[in-house]
């Protein structure tokens, strides 16, 4: 036998051990065992249905690097360096997501007004969610959701309770709309459709707002509802501002604890002032810290800032959502002319 004819053999016999050794039986987990018998006992599940599912699972590493000691130190590294609003602002405020936004909100007027009008939530900032979350649904995620869920419920990493409770959930949801878990795919978190639903969610806030008689965020009616509901649930009020930019002495700013955990009275900020003349707020304010490669930017957040933080707890995140809105705006009104 030819030399490159047997280092093929062992290549093919080594890739297909490695697939198989990414499959887990996790019903010899006792987690697993009490997941499954919640389920059968008190949603109906059928053991047998069960057992078959968690016998078998692709366990999702890539998706696991995300919650592991050693993927938050190397986050804690990059933390040190200036310029990380520099790369965000980049990475999601180009040019592509604020003309491909315009069209969304084109496309989708009369439910993005209808949204508005039931839920108090300006089209801007719904079509910016969605634009960050999925890139309009361009991007909604190719992780298998029950694999994924169920790397994160039983191996070893700091949000185990959490995803136990997500995949629970995201069963009790595949059931109801009988569907095959192991056919629905979203981000590498278990988060579904155009607005990155967690499942724990979808039974509180996901809503049918084409009233087809499914709730399915892949439809940009539903995700649109959903995202609004969402926001008004989380205490969105449209008359309040979310953010404004302020002034202060020096190039950074180390004086205060900021981000979306702490609020100040405005009073007491001395030295620290909105650049917009016409912003009005008269409530606690949020000190938001957007850190440039050269300087420090500084903004005051509102009520609606924080709410946009229960989408997604960073105040960047928020702040993201906060621009490109504005920036949606703009260019929705240049293409309605």
């Amino acid at each position: 036998m030819k030399k490159t004819t047997i280092i093929k053999l062992i290549l093919i016999f080594l890739l297909k051990v490695n697939l198989f050794s990414l499959e887990t039986n996790y019903l010899h987990n006792e987690e697993t065992s009490k997941l499954i018998k919640d389920l059968v006992k008190n949603h109906g599940f059928n053991k047998t249905y069960l057992n078959r599912l968690f016998s078998s699972v692709k366990v999702q590493k890539s998706a696991l690097k995300y919650y592991t000691q050693e993927k938050k130190k190397d986050f804690e590294i990059k933390k040190k360096y200036h310029g990380s609003w520099d790369r965000y602002e980049k990475k999601l405020l180009n040019q592509e997501r604020i003309d491909t936004g315009a069209k969304f909100m084109k496309k989708n007027k009369k439910a993005l007004n209808k949204a508005y009008k039931k839920y108090g939530v300006q089209p801007e900032y719904i079509a910016a969610i969605i634009g960050i979350e999925s890139f309009y649904g361009k991007y909604s995620g190719d992780y298998p959701v029950f694999d994924a869920l169920a790397t994160l419920s039983f191996e070893k990493n700091r949000r185990n309770e959490f995803f136990k409770n997500e995949l629970k959930e995201f069963l009790i949801l595949t059931k109801k709309n009988n569907q095959n878990p192991k056919n629905i795919y979203g981000s590498f978190a278990g988060a579904i459709g155009l607005a990155q639903f967690m499942p724990s969610n979808f039974k509180k806030l996901a809503i049918d707002f084409n009233n087809d008689g499914i709730v399915d965020l892949d439809n940009e009616e539903d995700a649109i509802g959903s995202v609004a509901k969402y926001f008004n649930k989380s205490g969105w009020d449209r008359m309040t501002p979310v953010a404004t930019r302020v002034s202060y002495e020096g190039k950074r700013f180390d004086k205060l604890k900021t981000g979306f955990k702490y609020k100040y009275k405005r009073s007491k900020l001395k030295g620290i002032k909105p650049k917009d003349d016409n912003f009005y707020y008269p409530k606690k304010v949020h000190l938001i810290k957007l850190n440039r490669y050269k300087f420090d930017e500084l903004w005051y957040g509102t009520k609606n800032f924080y709410v946009i933080t229960r989408y997604n707890r960073s105040s960047y995140y928020a702040m993201a959502v906060y621009k490109l809105a504005k920036k949606l705006r703009k260019a929705y009104r240049k293409k309605s002319v």
